[in-house]
């Protein structure tokens, strides 16, 4: 069974709950003011970022809940993550796959056709899975929507910080640039790096395996 249960780790700080998959505390909120987001608008073509309203996961096992979260919150929506939780079905063991992240999504749009599940069924990504990856994120995105991945194992973003989550994870993508080639990612796991871009072939490497929810 596909699962997003993280690796835990020490503590070192006492009161916090920290695990690969996130922070147990108060979530952390950061939204852009008009003037960055209307700079965001002006955006080259072949480039665009949505306007995230980041909330960090409350614990290590609600990253896909979290994940729509941030995604809806780019519609302007603000979703309770234990509803969603419910609906989703996630327990201590994860949230099962992206099936059960895309009804929800679509119930929160109010389309029933807003979001479908995509999934990446080999261990690597190939040439035609990443092209339609880098698609479906670009209309996505310009649809003024944001993806969710369920992704697992360990990537690289373009600033060379590697990202580990080898028993799973889900993210939203929530921009890109270079037409769809660089894309970036809002990570509830921890509010210390809530933002990075990594290229959209190791994203697809990422989710292989498992599945995206795209327009």
């Amino acid at each position: 069974m596909r699962t997003d249960i993280l690796r835990k780790l020490a503590l070192t700080v006492a009161g916090v709950a920290a695990t690969a998959g996130g922070i147990a505390g108060p979530a952390v909120a950061a939204q852009a003011s008009p003037a960055a987001q209307a700079q965001a608008d002006r955006k080259p073509a072949g480039e665009r970022e949505l306007n995230v309203r980041y909330e960090a996961q409350p614990n290590f096992y609600y990253c896909g809940p979290a994940a729509a979260r941030n995604a809806l919150s780019v519609q302007g929506k603000n979703i309770d993550v234990d509803a969603m939780a419910k609906e989703m079905g996630t327990t201590e063991a994860g949230t099962n796959s992206i099936n059960d992240i895309t009804p929800v999504l679509n119930k929160e749009t109010g389309d029933d056709d807003a979001y479908k599940s995509v999934e990446i069924r080999e261990n690597n990504a190939d040439g035609k899975q990443t092209d339609k990856l880098r698609t479906d994120i670009v209309r996505t995105i310009d649809e003024s929507r944001a993806v969710v991945a369920n992704i697992a194992g360990t990537t690289t973003d373009t600033d060379g910080v590697t990202h580990s989550f080898e028993g799973g994870h889900y993210i939203s993508v929530v921009g890109y640039r270079d037409d769809g080639k660089t894309v970036t990612i809002a990570d509830s796991a921890n509010p210390d790096q809530a933002s990075y871009r990594i290229s959209v072939d190791n994203l697809a490497d990422w989710i292989a395996t498992r599945g995206y929810s795209t327009s």
